[in-house]
């Protein structure tokens, strides 16, 4: 919990800089700090964010961009949540590896353990909206709808309300905030990964009219190279692929030229193998 609040305070001291001041650390390039505009396809939300990248052998200009405009301890916070929540990340996608049997034990953490792990960091602010009692019950959209392309992603949110999944008879559901949990997400490569025993999870975040949501993600990443394709230790006898094999690069590739609610794994399953769609 005091990396939660700590963490979670000095975020908001940099959200509640002056305008001016915030976009000296933007545009997101795609790390730094970004507003309202998500992505360079037209994609936008009620949101503010910064995004980090959590290899220390990479810098990105825009981040120490951010850490200029804010004192020491906020690189400290930072620092000191991701390295922590990389520990639990690499836990947890171990009893993931024990439960489906999968061999090595460390053939997911391997990949984000990695010196090359193309994995970031990102600090969500959605502004409490006011105006949004006028609008006679209609949705806000903080975040829009999406998948998450990595192999897991690790989110943590203050008390505020907001995130939802879609169910897979298409209906949005609330899930409760809780500051003291952790939500972890199966990303589309994790799906590739598994061969489609465990889906990637569509979700949102809808914006709130009296109170500000601040939630924070890590999101691990296999290496750029990677080749991304179903696990042999997980595959019966006679199974095939319901993908096409290809690097997390080429993938993510991809996905940054399509909207944030594509399908974007259609574009690389196969297409005799009867991939169900989502």
């Amino acid at each position: 919990m005091e990396f939660f609040t700590r963490l979670e305070a000095e975020a908001l001291k940099f959200f509640n800089l002056p305008q001016s001041d915030k976009d000296k650390a933007g545009p997101p390039d795609p790390f730094g700090y970004g507003f309202k505009k998500i992505g360079s396809n037209g994609d936008v939300g009620w949101v503010e964010y910064l995004l980090l990248n959590t290899n220390p052998q990479i810098t990105s200009l825009k981040s120490l961009t951010v850490f200029r405009e804010t004192p020491e301890i906020f690189r400290s916070a930072v620092n000191d949540y991701i390295q922590a929540v990389k520990r639990m990340t690499f836990e947890v996608v171990e009893l993931m590896a024990d439960g489906l049997k999968i061999e090595p034990r460390d053939a997911l953490s391997r990949l984000l353990r990695d010196e090359k792990s193309d994995s970031c960091f990102r600090l969500n602010h959605y502004p409490p909206c006011p105006e949004l009692q006028a609008l006679g019950g209609r949705n806000l959209i903080g975040f829009g709808e999406h998948t998450d392309p990595q192999i897991i992603s690790v989110l943590r949110s203050n008390n505020t309300s907001g995130l939802q999944i879609c169910l897979r008879d298409k209906t949005w559901v609330s899930v409760p905030p809780d500051q003291t949990s952790f939500f972890i997400n199966v990303g589309d490569a994790l799906q590739v990964m598994t061969n489609g025993r465990l889906r990637s999870v569509r979700h949102r975040v809808l914006a709130e009219s009296m109170r500000s949501r601040v939630s924070m993600i890590y999101f691990g990443g296999p290496p750029l190279s990677e080749k991304i394709a179903p696990l042999a230790s997980l595959m019966a006898k006679g199974e095939e692929s319901l993908y096409e094999e290809f690097t997390w690069w080429e993938y993510k590739t991809s996905a940054y030229k399509s909207r944030l609610g594509d399908y974007r794994l259609g574009l690389f399953e196969k297409k005799t193998g009867g991939a169900a769609g989502q």
